[in-house]
């Protein structure tokens, strides 16, 4: 009998961006046995230094010369997104794989700049769209896999959440779209991921953004300082309208609604609805954007039933925060394609295609621009 083969050691990675990325990947890279986080990097030296002090990890503040160390074979990058892009071209140009947050870039030609350089060096890239490492969108995937919704007549998903709801949450990169900023980014891109995952390609036939809090109090610069309030131009408000392609060519309509100011928002609900079948699955969580999702399905004639959760996708551990076990899971795909010297899924492709429609969306609203700000754009769709 063959022996099995040797366990390769697991992938050693800097981690660059300490505020998802000290949340959530540091205990994810900790938890994932192909991953092993051995440095820190951030432009701060402040910031720095207490938070290699908690993680007992050494620190770089210059990018090169973290580049430059061997014992990082890889880097996981999740700063905000402007610097995003720069970070992820120096890191492919010195040989380094790639995990990337999203929004990748500031754009989507910055995504296929990455993909090209990617491609030339041969290193694998992969994106964070951790919602295909949970277990029940993996069962829902399955079942559209097996067809069970028939044709499909229709995909409708609302993500109508609250963590912007508070007008005295300070300004940030998030509330400026050169920056990145806006729930294009945040939840756009996971809303178009999960549809072209799930469903097929996606072109944009309308999009309505709008800013509901125009403005936000700047960080106080001394203790008992007034804040003064800066100007807010990143939407928080993203109603949509695509066309899919499902994998048999058939031409199926999208609905996505998605905001960041719905107080007391009903979560995240997507709905398929088709000749053989009806598949919801949706979480009411305002607090854990993982937690709490389940699936239900009807046949015609049929009211949804709770479907239970398929214990052969189930976590081995699960965390307060519940983006902790997806990240683990895909960082454990990512060390693999590594070590196989193979390309990754979900990758700087599958980002391509998300940001495309971000870009899109934004195009759309600023060529329609109603009365009151916003903008509403369609007819057709445009590349």
């Amino acid at each position: 009998m063959a022996e099995a083969a040797p366990t390769p050691p697991p992938l050693r990675v800097a981690l660059a961006g300490l505020g998802f990325g000290e949340k959530v990947l540091l205990p994810a890279l900790r938890d994932c046995p192909a991953t092993e986080p051995v440095a820190l990097w951030h432009p701060r030296q402040e910031r720095l230094d207490a938070a290699c002090q908690a993680a007992d990890l050494p620190g770089h503040r210059d990018f090169d010369d973290l580049l430059a160390d061997p014992a990082i074979e890889a880097v996981v990058i999740a700063t905000p997104p402007a610097p995003r892009f720069d970070l992820a071209r120096r890191a492919l140009e010195a040989g380094k794989p790639l995990l990337l947050e999203k929004p990748v870039a500031l754009d989507a030609h910055q995504v296929e700049d990455l993909q090209r350089l990617a491609l030339a060096r041969r290193l694998t890239v992969a994106v964070d769209f951790e919602y295909r490492a949970v277990p029940v969108f993996q069962q829902l995937a399955a079942l559209l896999e097996q067809g069970v919704l028939g044709e499909p007549w229709l995909v409708k998903l609302d993500w109508l959440m609250s963590s912007r709801a508070d007008p005295a949450r300070p300004w940030t990169w998030y509330s400026q779209a050169a920056s990145g900023g806006g729930v294009l980014g945040a939840l756009g891109t996971h809303a178009f991921d999960l549809l072209h995952w799930l469903v097929g390609p996606g072109t944009l036939q309308a999009a309505r953004l709008s800013t509901a809090i125009r403005e936000r109090p700047l960080p106080a610069a001394a203790p008992g300082e007034r804040s003064r309030m800066a100007g807010v131009d990143a939407e928080d408000i993203a109603l949509l309208q695509l066309d899919l392609e499902d994998r048999r060519g058939r031409v199926v309509p999208a609905q996505i609604n998605l905001a960041a100011v719905t107080r007391q928002g009903r979560g995240c609900w997507l709905e398929l609805y088709g000749s053989e079948a009806t598949l919801v699955l949706g979480s009411s969580n305002q607090a854990d954007y993982v937690h709490g999702f389940q699936l239900w399905m009807a046949r015609p004639g049929e009211a949804l039933r709770l479907l239970e959760p398929d214990p052969a996708l189930a976590w081995p551990r699960t965390w307060e925060d519940g983006r902790i076990a997806p990240v683990s899971r895909l960082l454990g795909w990512w060390a693999a394609a590594v070590q196989q010297d193979r390309p990754m899924v979900p990758g700087l492709a599958e980002a391509a295609l998300s940001q495309r429609l971000c870009d899109q969306a934004r195009r759309f609203a600023t060529a329609c621009p109603p009365a009151g700000g916003g903008g509403w754009g369609g007819a057709g769709g445009i590349p």
